[in-house]
Protein backbone atom coordinates (compact mmCIF):
# COMPACT_ATOMS: atom_id res chain seq x y z
CA UNK A 1 0.00 0.00 0.00
CA UNK A 2 1.47 3.12 -1.23
CA UNK A 3 2.24 6.07 1.26
CA UNK A 4 0.16 8.40 -0.50
CA UNK A 5 -3.21 9.26 -1.74
CA UNK A 6 -3.76 7.22 -5.04
CA UNK A 7 -7.41 7.66 -7.53
CA UNK A 8 -8.68 4.45 -8.39
CA UNK A 9 -9.10 3.58 -12.01
CA UNK A 10 -13.45 3.99 -11.19
CA UNK A 11 -12.84 7.17 -9.82
CA UNK A 12 -10.84 8.75 -12.94
CA UNK A 13 -12.25 11.57 -15.42
CA UNK A 14 -11.04 13.65 -17.60
CA UNK A 15 -7.07 13.60 -18.72
CA UNK A 16 -6.15 10.63 -15.80
CA UNK A 17 -9.29 8.73 -17.00
CA UNK A 18 -7.51 9.01 -21.04
CA UNK A 19 -4.23 8.16 -19.45
CA UNK A 20 -5.58 5.16 -17.55
CA UNK A 21 -7.40 3.98 -20.39
CA UNK A 22 -4.21 3.90 -22.30
CA UNK A 23 -2.38 1.61 -20.43
CA UNK A 24 -5.17 -0.52 -19.42
CA UNK A 25 -5.91 -1.05 -23.15
CA UNK A 26 -3.75 -4.34 -23.32
CA UNK A 27 -3.30 -4.56 -19.91
CA UNK A 28 -7.27 -4.30 -18.62
CA UNK A 29 -6.12 -1.37 -16.20
CA UNK A 30 -3.41 0.86 -15.06
CA UNK A 31 -0.83 -0.41 -13.50
CA UNK A 32 -0.14 0.02 -9.76
CA UNK A 33 2.49 1.96 -10.58
CA UNK A 34 1.26 4.31 -13.09
CA UNK A 35 -1.36 4.95 -10.24
CA UNK A 36 1.46 6.66 -7.69
CA UNK A 37 1.24 9.83 -10.39
CA UNK A 38 -2.66 9.75 -10.49
CA UNK A 39 -3.12 13.08 -8.07
CA UNK A 40 -1.47 14.71 -11.27
CA UNK A 41 -3.01 13.59 -14.92
CA UNK A 42 0.02 15.13 -16.87
CA UNK A 43 2.42 13.05 -14.35
CA UNK A 44 0.77 9.97 -15.74
CA UNK A 45 0.89 10.87 -18.92
CA UNK A 46 4.46 12.17 -19.39
CA UNK A 47 5.84 8.94 -17.55
CA UNK A 48 3.65 6.55 -19.96
CA UNK A 49 4.94 8.17 -23.13
CA UNK A 50 8.55 7.56 -21.54
CA UNK A 51 8.03 4.49 -20.45
CA UNK A 52 6.41 3.31 -24.01
CA UNK A 53 9.46 5.53 -26.23
CA UNK A 54 12.22 3.96 -23.87
CA UNK A 55 10.85 0.40 -24.35
CA UNK A 56 10.43 0.54 -27.93
CA UNK A 57 13.84 2.06 -29.10
CA UNK A 58 14.86 0.01 -32.05
CA UNK A 59 17.98 -1.28 -30.85
CA UNK A 60 19.61 -5.09 -31.35
CA UNK A 61 19.61 -5.44 -27.81
CA UNK A 62 17.55 -8.85 -26.87
CA UNK A 63 14.81 -9.51 -24.88
CA UNK A 64 17.04 -11.11 -22.43
CA UNK A 65 19.35 -8.29 -22.64
CA UNK A 66 16.83 -5.52 -21.64
CA UNK A 67 15.39 -7.92 -19.09
CA UNK A 68 18.80 -8.41 -17.58
CA UNK A 69 18.84 -4.08 -17.57
CA UNK A 70 15.21 -3.48 -15.90
CA UNK A 71 16.20 -6.66 -13.05
CA UNK A 72 19.93 -5.88 -12.17
CA UNK A 73 18.60 -1.99 -12.16
CA UNK A 74 15.73 -3.33 -9.85
CA UNK A 75 17.38 -5.52 -7.50
CA UNK A 76 20.54 -3.00 -7.14
CA UNK A 77 17.67 -0.29 -5.86
CA UNK A 78 16.05 -2.85 -3.67
CA UNK A 79 12.59 -2.00 -5.51
CA UNK A 80 10.88 -5.42 -5.32
CA UNK A 81 8.04 -4.26 -7.25
CA UNK A 82 9.96 -3.50 -10.62
CA UNK A 83 12.30 -6.53 -9.80
CA UNK A 84 9.34 -8.84 -10.06
CA UNK A 85 8.14 -7.36 -13.16
CA UNK A 86 11.61 -8.57 -14.98
CA UNK A 87 12.07 -11.43 -12.65
CA UNK A 88 8.63 -13.34 -13.81
CA UNK A 89 9.61 -12.60 -17.41
CA UNK A 90 13.15 -13.95 -16.89
CA UNK A 91 11.98 -17.50 -15.76
CA UNK A 92 9.79 -17.62 -18.78
CA UNK A 93 13.41 -17.22 -21.35
CA UNK A 94 15.79 -19.94 -21.85
CA UNK A 95 18.54 -19.29 -20.01
CA UNK A 96 16.45 -16.71 -17.66
CA UNK A 97 16.55 -18.31 -14.29
CA UNK A 98 20.49 -18.58 -14.58
CA UNK A 99 20.75 -15.00 -15.46
CA UNK A 100 18.79 -13.75 -12.39
CA UNK A 101 20.82 -16.56 -9.81
CA UNK A 102 23.78 -14.49 -11.68
CA UNK A 103 22.65 -11.31 -11.22
CA UNK A 104 21.23 -11.94 -7.28
CA UNK A 105 25.11 -12.88 -6.41
CA UNK A 106 26.37 -10.28 -8.63
CA UNK A 107 28.60 -12.98 -10.09
CA UNK A 108 29.07 -11.16 -13.93
CA UNK A 109 31.97 -13.45 -14.99
CA UNK A 110 29.24 -16.24 -15.08
CA UNK A 111 27.85 -14.56 -17.85
CA UNK A 112 28.46 -14.29 -21.25
CA UNK A 113 30.89 -11.11 -22.41
CA UNK A 114 28.14 -9.03 -23.57
CA UNK A 115 26.08 -9.43 -20.67
CA UNK A 116 28.88 -9.21 -18.43
CA UNK A 117 29.58 -5.88 -20.14
CA UNK A 118 25.80 -4.88 -19.49
CA UNK A 119 26.06 -6.09 -16.58
CA UNK A 120 28.93 -3.80 -15.07
CA UNK A 121 27.21 -0.76 -16.97
CA UNK A 122 24.48 -1.05 -15.42
CA UNK A 123 25.41 -1.16 -12.16
CA UNK A 124 28.06 1.81 -12.39
CA UNK A 125 25.03 4.13 -13.91
CA UNK A 126 22.87 2.84 -10.76
CA UNK A 127 25.46 2.95 -7.96
CA UNK A 128 27.82 5.32 -8.91
CA UNK A 129 26.54 7.58 -12.28
CA UNK A 130 29.26 9.63 -11.31
CA UNK A 131 31.41 8.09 -12.03
CA UNK A 132 31.07 6.93 -15.40
CA UNK A 133 33.87 7.50 -18.07
CA UNK A 134 34.05 7.28 -21.95
CA UNK A 135 35.63 3.57 -21.27
CA UNK A 136 32.70 2.21 -19.94
CA UNK A 137 31.01 3.30 -23.04
CA UNK A 138 34.04 1.66 -25.42
CA UNK A 139 33.58 -1.44 -23.00
CA UNK A 140 30.50 -1.92 -24.59
CA UNK A 141 31.46 -1.30 -27.91
CA UNK A 142 34.20 -3.81 -27.67
CA UNK A 143 31.59 -6.60 -26.75
CA UNK A 144 30.10 -5.35 -30.22
CA UNK A 145 27.45 -2.81 -29.10
CA UNK A 146 26.89 0.07 -31.43
CA UNK A 147 25.91 3.54 -30.75
CA UNK A 148 22.07 2.80 -30.72
CA UNK A 149 22.18 -0.65 -28.58
CA UNK A 150 24.39 1.66 -25.85
CA UNK A 151 21.46 4.60 -25.87
CA UNK A 152 19.13 1.69 -25.33
CA UNK A 153 20.71 0.21 -22.48
CA UNK A 154 21.50 3.77 -20.37
CA UNK A 155 17.57 4.47 -21.36
CA UNK A 156 16.27 1.30 -20.06
CA UNK A 157 18.72 1.82 -16.82
CA UNK A 158 17.93 5.62 -16.29
CA UNK A 159 14.64 5.10 -17.07
CA UNK A 160 14.41 2.48 -14.26
CA UNK A 161 16.52 3.83 -11.75
CA UNK A 162 13.76 7.42 -12.04
CA UNK A 163 10.96 4.41 -11.71
CA UNK A 164 12.47 2.57 -8.59
CA UNK A 165 13.02 6.00 -6.70
CA UNK A 166 9.30 6.92 -7.74
CA UNK A 167 8.36 3.11 -6.48
CA UNK A 168 10.55 3.16 -3.34
CA UNK A 169 9.73 6.98 -2.30
CA UNK A 170 6.17 6.57 -1.98
CA UNK A 171 5.94 3.25 -0.59
CA UNK A 172 5.37 0.58 -3.31
CA UNK A 173 7.06 -2.34 -1.84
CA UNK A 174 4.98 -4.91 -2.73
CA UNK A 175 5.43 -7.49 -5.56
CA UNK A 176 3.37 -6.74 -8.62
CA UNK A 177 0.29 -8.48 -9.17
CA UNK A 178 0.62 -11.21 -10.91
CA UNK A 179 -1.78 -9.74 -14.07
CA UNK A 180 0.67 -6.91 -14.54
CA UNK A 181 4.45 -8.78 -14.97
CA UNK A 182 3.77 -8.99 -18.56
CA UNK A 183 4.98 -6.40 -21.40
CA UNK A 184 0.94 -6.09 -22.07
CA UNK A 185 1.48 -3.50 -19.17
CA UNK A 186 3.94 -1.09 -21.55
CA UNK A 187 1.63 1.48 -23.55
CA UNK A 188 0.99 1.26 -27.70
Amino acid sequence: MPWIRTVEPEDADGRLAEAYQWQAHKLGRPTEFTQLGSLNAEVVHARLTLYRASENVPSRLSLLQKLLISYLTSILNATPHCASLARTQLCGLAGGNALIRALDERDYAGLGPREAALARYVERLTLRPGEIVEDDVAALREQGFDDLDILDANNQCAHLNYTNRVANGLGLFTEAVVEERSRDRIPE
